[in-house]
């Protein structure tokens, strides 16, 4: 049994026009998935966002409605204490008026 060795013979230039497209094409697919990646990270950070945003408004729209319960609950303290100083007054009045009785 003999082998016989062929011979191939390609031209310099059909071996490297093969090989550069070869590299454009690559090139291609690596930029595709780039971009592919870069929408899918960009999408992300969109969605992420507005849901931060989304939260920060639903805290801030809390913290509107608990400070705004706050100011009222302190009005009407003020109110009373207005009204307790009125009825000290009074009651202050009816004492000295029971004591120059009782002189």
């Amino acid at each position: 049994m003999t082998q016989t060795s062929e011979t191939v013979t390609y031209s310099l230039e059909s071996v490297l026009t093969r090989i550069e497209s070869k590299i454009d094409t690559l090139q291609r697919d690596v930029n595709q998935k780039i971009d592919s990646l870069q929408r899918d990270v960009n999408q992300k950070f969109d969605s992420l966002q507005r849901d931060v945003d989304q939260k920060i408004d639903n805290l801030q729209r809390d913290m509107d409605q608990k400070f705004d319960s706050l100011q009222k609950d302190v009005n009407d303290l003020k109110v009373e204490v207005t009204e307790i100083k009125g009825d000290i007054k009074t009651l202050d009045q009816k004492f000295e008026t029971m004591d120059k009785r009782l002189e």
